[in-house]
C-alpha cells in the first residue's frame, strides 16, 4: 500500500499520516499526550490540594460539598474529611506515574519492537479514563464548595496586623526612610508582636519615628486589605470575561 492510499483513508477518518514510521509510528507523540493528561491531573489536583488545605479545622475558610448525613470521621464525628479532594490528588499522581512507561516506550528496537504495546494497553485507556474522571471531580468540587468568609477575616485579625509588615515597610521607604532603617524599626515592632501575642498595629502607631515619616492615616492605609483587592475585578474580567459574575 503506497502512501497515497495511507494520506486517503486518514483524510476519511480526519487523521494526518505521520511524515515518517517504521513498523510502528514514533512513540514520542504518545509521551506527549500521557505528558498533557498528566498535566491536566496535576492542575485538578493543585485545586484539590489548596481545598483540603482550607478545609483544615483550624483554617476553615473553604470546604468541599458536604451532604445531609454524609459521614466525616468514623473516629471523630465532627469532622468533615475531604474525601473527594484527596481521591483526586491520589489519582492524579496515578497519572503522573504513567508518563515514566511512556518514555521508556520511545526507544525501541530498530525502531520496530513492540515492547510498548504491553504497557500502552494499560496507561493510554487508564489516563484518558482517569483524566475525565478527575475533571468531572474537580468541576463538582468547585460548583459545590462551601466558603466562609468571616473565617477568612478571623484568620487575617489573628495575625495582629502582622501580614502587614511588608506594606507598611514599602511605605516607609516611599516616605523618605532608607529602606534598612525601616525594615529594622518594623522588623522590631513585628518580632515583639510575634513573641508576646501584641497587637503589631498599635505598637507601630505609637512610634515617633514611624509617625514622623507617616501620619496616623496613611498607617491606617497600610493596614487595609483593600490594597489587595484593587484589582480583582480586572483579573477576573480578563480570565472569565467582563459579564462574569
Amino acid at each position: 500500500i503506497g502512501p497515497e492510499a495511507e494520506e486517503k483513508i486518514c483524510a476519511r477518518l480526519g487523521l494526518k499520516p505521520a511524515p515518517i514510521a517504521s513498523q510502528v509510528i514514533s512513540r514520542d507523540r504518545h509521551a506527549a499526550w500521557i505528558s498533557s493528561l498528566a498535566l491536566i491531573a496535576a492542575l485538578c489536583e493543585k485545586i484539590a490540594l489548596e481545598i483540603r488545605h482550607l478545609q483544615r479545622t483550624e483554617v476553615r475558610e473553604a470546604e468541599e460539598p458536604f451532604s445531609a448525613g454524609q459521614k466525616g470521621s468514623s473516629a471523630m464525628p465532627h469532622k468533615r474529611n475531604p474525601v473527594t479532594a484527596e481521591q483526586i490528588c491520589g489519582l492524579a499522581r496515578v497519572v503522573r506515574g504513567n508518563i515514566m512507561p511512556a518514555m521508556e516506550n520511545i526507544a525501541l528496537w530498530h525502531e520496530r519492537d513492540i515492547s510498548h504495546s504491553s504497557a500502552e494497553r494499560v496507561i493510554l485507556a487508564d489516563s484518558a479514563i482517569l483524566v475525565d474522571y478527575l475533571l468531572a471531580r474537580t468541576r463538582w468540587l468547585v460548583d459545590g464548595m462551601r466558603v466562609y468568609p468571616e473565617r477568612m477575616r478571623q484568620n487575617l485579625d489573628s495575625t495582629q496586623g502582622l501580614i502587614f509588615s511588608g506594606q507598611l515597610l514599602l511605605d516607609l521607604a516611599a516616605a523618605g526612610m532608607l529602606r534598612e532603617q525601616a525594615y529594622r524599626l518594623v522588623q522590631s515592632h513585628a518580632m515583639r508582636a510575634w513573641e508576646t501575642g501584641g497587637d503589631f498595629r498599635k505598637s507601630v502607631e505609637q512610634d515617633p519615628e514611624i509617625l514622623s515619616y507617616l501620619p496616623l492615616p496613611s498607617i491606617q492605609k497600610a493596614f487595609s486589605v483593600d490594597r489587595y483587592l484593587q484589582h480583582v475585578d480586572g483579573i477576573f474580567a480578563r480570565v472569565f470575561g467582563h459579564n462574569s459574575n
